[in-house]
């Protein structure tokens, strides 16, 4: 039986979820943002943290893509195993 106290409770309180790679990104762009530059140091210190930080978000993106895929092809290749299986067994 399902259970609609805790469903109803974990979706309010967010208690079951973990920040995911693009919420830390985006608290990280956050701080970045709202750092107080005072010289031209530190504004080239906080370019370069935001240039990376893109590259990161590139990075991620492409691996996240990579990673669907290849459960889309993991699951292709046990529904194979198990239709052959199935063939095993008649």
């Amino acid at each position: 039986m399902i259970d609609l106290r805790k469903m109803t409770r974990e979706f309010l309180l967010g208690e079951g979820k973990k920040p995911d790679w693009k919420a830390y990104l985006q608290s990280i762009e956050e701080a970045l943002s709202t750092i107080r530059i005072r010289t031209q140091k530190d504004s080239r210190r906080v370019d370069l943290a935001k240039h990376n930080l893109k590259e990161i978000k590139r990075y991620m993106r492409r691996m996240e893509e990579q990673v669907t895929t290849l459960e889309e092809q993991l699951k292709v290749l046990e529904e194979q195993g198990l239709k052959k299986s199935e063939k095993g067994k008649k």
